[in-house]
């Protein structure tokens, strides 16, 4: 059965842009892309951090995905998750948090999207 994926992006046009290179990855994967208040196995969000209100954001969006299908695999990436992984990984659910840099090597560090007991953090 294919894996469904759904992509969240905050931020400025280079996450949009990113978020964009990301998901064509997990097509040539194989996933397939569904919006996110669809039911996906995986959720990824590309954050931003230039205001505390897009942090709040990312928090209540995650908070709602989990919520709604605990069993996703989360993964969040970009400015916040560089600046306060930590932050990101207390949030009960999130299973990698991957830095600005790390994003485009989301293929490679997580092996497998299967939940975890403890976030793993590559920033």
């Amino acid at each position: 059965m294919t894996k469904k994926v759904a992509l969240h992006t905050l931020g400025c046009k280079l996450n949009f842009s990113e978020t964009s290179t990301i998901g064509s990855e997990f097509l040539q994967r194989g996933f397939e892309l569904v919006e996110l208040k669809e039911k996906a196995d995986v959720y990824l969000f590309n954050t931003c951090t230039v205001t505390e209100n897009a942090e709040k954001e990312c928090r209540q969006l995650v908070r709602r995905v989990l919520r709604q299908n605990p069993e996703a695999y989360i993964i969040v990436t970009g400015c916040y998750a560089q600046l306060r992984p930590d932050e990101i990984a207390s949030i009960d659910g999130v299973d990698a948090v991957l830095g600005s840099n790390e994003k485009f090597k989301l293929f490679s560090l997580l092996d497998s999207f299967e939940k975890k007991e403890v976030s793993c953090i590559h920033v």
